[in-house]
């Protein structure tokens, strides 16, 4: 199994082919090749049975880079086949082709194949009926057609569905594992500014307090000609604490990195919106957003706590709402900034029944909450008429700035 699933796309094409044409060999050998026995003549050489094998098997080289292509030459040799007299080994070997096309090919080519083949099929039963005046060589075409063309639509059509599943499934984890990563760069980014601004507000207020306080105690002992010792230590008292009170400003700069280069990580703010609509959108979410704060400014703890909820309320729908829309409404009210996230609600359980001040035991509408009530705002969570919404009203006003946010 390993062997095989390190082979190429055409290595394995080209086994494939030649455990067809082996097969069929074999089949053609043994004398069980024919589909019908005609009681009229001699049966046709093994020779021309055994080009035909090989043409169409040749064609299943192309079976994956050009699915339709294959299906359609491999028309040739099933044609001079059914001619001749149709034979199990083409037939089995075209139904290959036109799983091929269902599997490998475009979605308009897989439905075009699928409608065609119906379509054809149909039309041979009718043909047979018409040429014969006997239904039952009408049901035997049936017959013919469910088992070689049907049973190939039907499975080429479940793998189908498997491979799409599986590969939507694997973009969702992409796409949460991007938004966990961008929290996580978040989180970190956050405690960084926490550190600046208690360095800001403690160690640099102490440190520019000492450097003051040397500055004037310098300037009194010049005054009254004091002892030169106790100069010299005042001098280096004030330069010292000059110095630490430089690095310590270049420490905050470092540590909160305002400057003016593309950031993807916090502090996250509503001009960010459409990177994590992409996100939501790469891992099957619809996603809808109507914004309007108009040209009144934000504040910037606002403008961050909602870009946190926001983005919570969409990892939650994500996770619990697979490929569903989600409807994002952000707008200006009365001097408060007002939130609407909301998507359908597939099962009763799929969300916490939340409402204000409830202890859910989840973490992310917790942190939600707590980003609202910090601000003095409001929120709230919870299911309505088979929709899940959460909604939150932050005050414009009266807002500190926010952790990290070191002057």
């Amino acid at each position: 199994m390993q062997r095989w699933s390190a082979l190429s796309a055409t290595g394995k094409d080209i086994v494939i082919a030649v455990a067809w044409f082996a097969f069929g060999s074999l089949l053609y050998l043994a004398g069980f090749h024919m589909l019908f026995v005609s009681e009229d003549g001699p049966s046709t050489p093994l020779a021309p049975r055994f080009a035909l094998l090989a043409m169409v098997c040749a064609v299943l080289l192309v079976r994956r880079r050009a699915p339709i292509t294959a299906m359609v030459v491999g028309l040739v040799p099933l044609s001079f086949d059914l001619m001749l007299g149709p034979t199990l080994p083409v037939w089995l070997v075209y139904t290959d082709l036109i799983y091929a096309a269902v599997v490998y090919g475009t979605r308009r080519q897989m439905e075009g194949a699928v409608v065609a083949w119906l379509a054809l099929s149909a039309t041979a039963a009718g043909v047979v009926l018409g040429v014969t005046e006997n239904w039952r060589y009408m049901v035997l075409a049936l017959i013919m057609a469910a088992a070689f063309v049907g049973t190939s639509l039907w499975w080429g059509l479940t793998v189908r569905a498997h491979m799409e599943t599986a590969e939507a499934e694997r973009d969702r984890r992409r796409a949460l594992t991007r938004v966990a990563e961008l929290d996580r760069r978040a989180a970190v980014a956050d405690e960084r500014k926490a550190m600046a601004r208690d360095l800001h507000d403690v160690i640099a207020g102490h440190l520019s307090a000492i450097a003051l306080q040397s500055e004037a105690a310098l300037a009194g002992v010049d005054g009254t000609g004091g002892d030169p010792r106790l100069t010299g230590i005042l001098t280096a008292i004030r330069t010292n604490s000059v110095e630490g009170l430089q690095e310590m400003r270049t420490m905050i700069g470092l540590l909160r990195r305002d400057d003016d280069r593309p950031e993807t990580t916090a502090p996250g703010r509503l001009a960010q919106l459409p990177g994590l609509v992409t996100v939501a959108q790469q891992a099957g979410m619809r996603v809808r957003v109507r914004q309007a704060t108009g040209d009144l400014p934000v504040p910037g703890a606002v403008d961050q706590a909602a870009y946190r909820i926001v983005q919570e309320a969409v990892t939650n729908a994500m996770k619990h709402a697979p490929g569903q829309e989600v409807e994002i409404d952000v707008h200006i009210d009365a001097g408060d900034l007002d939130l609407t996230v909301r998507n359908p609600l597939l099962t009763a359980a799929a969300h916490p029944v939340v409402a204000d001040g409830a202890a859910d035991g989840h973490r992310g509408v917790t942190n939600m909450r707590e980003r609202a009530a910090a601000l003095g705002g409001t929120f709230r969570a919870g299911p309505e008429a088979g929709t899940w919404w959460v909604r939150a009203r932050l005050p414009l006003t009266a807002v500190a700035e926010p952790v990290g946010e070191a002057r």
